[in-house]
């Protein structure tokens, strides 16, 4: 992967993500082309979260709470 490439940005608002707090990717916006094996991304941890297949960011659009059900 080229470093000086531009990585992919998908900002989520808080009821997009599941259970605990995670994102799936590769989403389905993505191309099938491009499709890697699923993994669970932790956004709720940080406001964010990368994967590390395709190195799509995912992230909390700004403003967005998450409800604390802890």
């Amino acid at each position: 992967m080229n470093p000086t490439s531009a990585q992919a940005v998908v900002e989520l608002a808080a009821g997009e993500l599941q259970g605990p707090g995670v994102v799936t990717c590769p989403n389905p916006k993505m191309a099938l082309w491009s499709n890697h094996p699923r993994v669970f991304i932790d956004v709720a941890g940080q406001g964010q979260g990368k994967c590390p297949y395709c190195g799509t960011v995912y992230r909390l659009r700004a403003g967005e709470q998450l409800a604390s059900g802890h």
